[in-house]
């Protein structure tokens, strides 16, 4: 394939973005070449700005549940934008959606929404310490919530140390109120709270570990965590800006039957558009300005534009029927056809998938159910995989360290051509 444009505009774009990116992850680096840039998508199928055409499981790593430009979504928002872009006004399309979110998410009494899932993780981090007049929360290694100062911190030498910034700028002062646990290790957390229990507002976990590859939860773990922040009297969270509404209608929650205080969402709400959400009890979210004394505001929270298209896509995913079985075979498709892959090959490798979100590690390890498992995964190999990916016309994420994601619009023959490319590069790794 021919990427002389995309490398082109990459430079220049360089020249005036840091990084040639807005988002570090599309600048390929840990896949040893430029991104390509992107002209157009439709369907299960994205095409770049030399013609090349790609099956895509990325899907805006995540949103695009229905593909991309659907043409109920596209409808949707042509259809608000005639009546303005935006008010910084309340509208009645901002309850519709708050209604449905409501009704679709077990555990989510209220809801407000925001422009992103950082905006969301951070908010609902300062209405847990509102709350429960705490400082401290609890996060898990390898567990992402957006780029705000008291996520960005990485874990010490055990799971009971205090954590330093993992990024310039965040300060030592924010990262002492955050205490660190391994994902998938309840006694790491049960020690924390031995330690520090009367201090810690909230417990903050992505149900589904998405942002090390996908790490399903341990049986257990989750239940755990319920039960000692009841025992605590601490808020848990659930980060369900990647799983919510994609692993089920009431997203991982229902999934798993296990209720958080309150849950974080984006994505799969906005229909493509940027936004956020934080909700749950009633209790809680009581708490919130202009009701109660926690201030957080927004100009453009509930954009007529992001609502539209995300009430059209809750709409979609709550009256199809059978939404979920169908993405759940054609995850499972190309989850056989991988584990044959392997087989065939020789190569050593685990496949993580829950509903329709899969991750391959390159790794020797029998099971990838950790942060430090994850890690050992062979990060060259994999790049070397995503290359020839890509000379096949599959667009994977350019991380060892992402999830694929599979949408309504795959086809049994796009799931099919992507195993069957994944063969040839698999096979090239020898």
């Amino acid at each position: 394939m021919n990427y002389e444009k995309s490398q082109r505009a990459f430079a220049r774009a360089g020249k005036v973005i840091p990084g040639g990116v807005n988002s570090p992850v599309r600048a390929f680096k840990s896949v040893g070449i430029d991104p390509v840039v992107i002209s157009s998508a439709k369907g299960s199928t994205i095409k770049d700005i030399d013609g090349n055409e790609y099956i895509d499981f990325v899907s805006s790593w995540g949103p695009l549940i229905l593909g991309h430009a659907n043409k109920t979504i596209l409808d949707a928002i042509q259809e608000a934008a005639q009546k303005g872009t935006s008010f910084g006004a309340p509208t009645t399309m901002e309850t519709e959606i708050a209604e449905l979110i409501v009704q679709m998410v077990p555990s989510i009494d209220k809801v407000r929404m925001v422009n992103s899932g950082t905006e969301a993780t951070m908010s609902a981090l300062r209405l847990s310490r509102a709350y429960t007049k705490r400082d401290m929360f609890v996060k898990f290694a390898g567990n992402y919530h957006g780029h705000a100062d008291s996520f960005l911190i990485k874990a010490g030498s055990g799971a009971i140390t205090l954590g330093l910034p993992d990024s310039p700028g965040v300060t030592a002062a924010t990262a002492q109120d955050t205490l660190l646990a391994d994902y998938n290790n309840l006694k790491s957390v049960e020690e924390l709270f031995r330690l520090h229990g009367k201090n810690i507002a909230s417990v903050i976990v992505e149900p589904v570990a998405a942002n090390m590859g996908v790490v399903p939860p341990n049986e257990g773990f989750l239940e755990g965590l319920r039960k000692l922040t009841d025992d605590y009297g601490t808020v848990l969270i659930f980060d369900e800006v990647i799983t919510g509404f994609r692993l089920a209608r009431g997203g991982a929650q229902e999934y798993f039957g296990v209720y958080p205080d309150l849950t974080t969402l984006g994505k799969i709400i906005g229909g493509g558009l940027p936004v956020g959400a934080y909700g749950g009890k009633a209790e809680i979210m009581n708490l919130l300005a202009p009701e109660g004394p926690v201030y957080q505001a927004g100009t453009l929270s509930g954009n007529p534009l992001a609502m539209a298209a995300g009430l059209a896509m809750l709409k979609a995913l709550n009256e199809t029927f059978g939404f979920y079985d169908d993405i759940e075979k054609k995850a499972a498709r190309l989850e056989v056809g991988l584990r044959a892959n392997l087989e065939k090959t020789g190569t050593n490798g685990i496949i993580n998938r829950v509903g329709s979100l899969l991750t391959l590690f390159f790794t020797d390890k029998d099971e990838v159910t950790s942060f430090d498992e994850a890690m050992a995964s062979d990060t060259g190999k994999f790049a070397k995989y995503f290359r020839k990916l890509l000379e096949n016309g599959i667009y994977m994420a350019p991380s060892q360290f992402e999830a694929t994601f599979i949408s309504r619009a795959h086809t049994n023959k796009d799931i099919d051509n992507c195993i069957a490319a994944s063969l040839k590069a698999m096979k090239s790794l020898s």
